[in-house]
């Protein structure tokens, strides 16, 4: 255990926005799976609709630090191919 109060801070604090983080990268997971639930039903407003929020919840776990940024641009080019294929 920490001994002096910043240490103890340091540790509350990383606490605090691991939890954060693991709320965030797991809402970001739950969005993905409904697109390729979306994309399973093949339904063509629903895999829009899911792929807007999709790039959404992608481009704020960037500002967040949750993803690096070329991860979530990879990401996003991806699923836009993954989604035209899909439609046609």
């Amino acid at each position: 255990m920490a001994n002096r109060k910043a240490q103890i801070k340091t540790i509350t604090v990383n606490g605090i926005r691991r939890t954060r983080n693991k709320s965030l990268r797991t809402m970001l997971h739950t969005q993905m799976r409904r697109l390729d639930e979306a994309v399973a039903s093949g339904d063509a407003d629903r895999m829009q609709d899911e792929l807007s929020k999709s790039l959404v919840r992608l481009d704020k776990s960037v500002t967040k630090g949750i993803i690096h940024k070329n991860k979530a641009a990879r990401t996003k080019s991806r699923l836009c191919a993954r989604i035209a294929a899909a439609k046609g």
